[in-house]
């Protein structure tokens, strides 16, 4: 994969991109959930879009280092938030640095969904920055199940330097856009695979503001 470097999006830009992929893959996420469970969520539109999905939770905690989902959950009594704060990246809305780090230590989760800006079935996950992606691989030590949001797009896309490794084992939620070969690739490298079918909807569409 040639790597084809760019500006970062803002979260902003990025939360109208893909908006129905987006939300299948919420939609999908979500039903791995168990009640009274303990779960971490990444930054992220993605992410965002399953943490709206989670308002209908019950006994449920989650844990985030992203102004998105807390803005989603603040409101849901039956969710409780635990909110990991640290430095604000302003493009992506989400804390990362060593205060954040220092949180994710004092808590195990059962499940930790992540964003990206790309997935290399060799390299891992891509992010602009090198303190995300060393989050996120302390995130994704703290879990039992690990799980990769992304719409097909990113598959097989190097934008940035940047990459996280995953323990073996992790899931990438995905549509039903992705390309076969690298589907393919990924499952042939220990990854679990789980395409969603995209079915276009008529409701009103649902996007948080990040500000």
């Amino acid at each position: 994969m040639a790597l084809t470097a760019h500006p970062e999006a803002s979260l902003r830009q990025r939360t109208g991109e893909a908006f129905e992929e987006k939300r299948a893959i919420a939609r999908r996420a979500a039903l791995e959930v168990r009640t009274g469970e303990t779960v971490l969520l990444d930054a992220g539109s993605t992410v965002g879009a399953l943490a709206h999905e989670l308002r209908s939770a019950k006994e449920l905690t989650v844990a985030t280092t992203g102004l998105t989902a807390l803005q989603e959950l603040s409101d849901v009594e039956t969710v409780h938030v635990e909110c990991l704060g640290g430095t604000l990246r302003p493009l992506s809305q989400g804390f990362v640095g060593p205060l954040t780090e220092a949180a994710l230590e004092r808590m195990t989760f059962d499940r930790v969904f992540l964003g990206t800006d790309g997935v290399s079935p060799e390299h891992g996950i891509c992010e602009a920055d090198l303190r995300q992606t060393r989050l996120k691989e302390l995130m994704a030590r703290r879990a039992d199940h690990v799980y990769v949001l992304a719409h097909a797009a990113k598959l097989g896309r190097r934008p940035f330097h940047a990459w996280a490794k995953l323990p073996a084992g992790w899931t990438l939620v995905t549509d039903d856009g992705a390309d076969p070969s690298v589907v393919a690739e990924l499952r042939g490298r220990g990854v679990e695979v789980v395409l969603t079918e995209v079915v276009a909807s008529h409701e009103p569409e649902h996007r948080t503001s990040p500000s």
